[in-house]
């Protein structure tokens, strides 16, 4: 690869910028309850498929959501309630500060509501550090679609081309893929290394700081 044609990277946010599993747990149980949904979680299982649309979530672990847009709205509501049990990785503001620095365009794709999403990288202080933030939004396809990743590169004026797509996920790199971008799979978020390998993201790293060693 040539490194020097890379002008823009693309993040995913749970499990690649924020360690958020017992958030997102702990509020989905909490939005379940005051529903008075019964649910059996196992963690482990429930962690593998962070990333997911809920609807997938839930029909995979035969939960049933009968009204989903009111789970959806009572989980937001109660997901800063559990903020303190999210934490962002290690290398995080090392390697954000690098591309800013690099003037590498940065921003972040998750299938979190925007305006969740939104808040969750204010509450980390990390705003600046972003050229652009690309939550779900009706009208356009999530991961694994590489339309939204596609969106951003267009409202970015960057070819897809040049972009890395970072993520701790099969949708990411699928998404990645799918849009002709180069792709990063993350070690330590959700999903196992045999996973991501079946994948065959073009890096993958340990510690999100290795990015910088794969762009200089």
């Amino acid at each position: 690869m040539n490194k020097k044609i890379i002008t823009h990277i693309c993040f995913d946010l749970d499990g690649t910028l924020v360690d958020s599993g017992n958030t997102i747990l702990e509020s989905t149980k909490a939005a379940l309850d005051q529903l008075k949904i019964s649910y059996k979680i196992d963690k482990n299982i429930f962690n593998n498929m962070i990333g997911m649309h809920f609807i997938d979530i839930f029909e995979r672990m035969k939960i049933d959501v009968n009204d989903f847009e009111k789970f959806i709205t009572i989980y937001k509501a109660l997901y800063f309630d559990f903020m303190d049990l999210s934490y962002l990785y290690p290398g995080i503001e090392e390697t954000l500060n690098y591309l800013n620095r690099k003037q590498i365009k940065v921003t972040l794709l998750t299938t979190k509501i925007q305006d969740q999403a939104e808040k969750i990288i204010d509450h980390f202080k990390l705003r600046q550090s972003f050229n652009y933030l690309m939550g779900r939004r009706n009208g356009l396809a999530h991961k694994p679609s590489p339309e939204p990743l596609l969106y951003i590169c267009s409202e970015l004026k960057v070819n897809p081309s040049e972009t890395i797509m970072v993520g701790d996920t099969e949708l990411d790199i699928q998404c990645g893929k799918n849009a002709g971008s180069k792709t990063c799979g993350v070690l330590y978020g959700y999903r196992t290394k045999s996973q991501l390998e079946k994948e065959k993201p073009d890096f993958l790293i340990s510690c999100l700081s290795e990015l910088i060693k794969i762009l200089e």
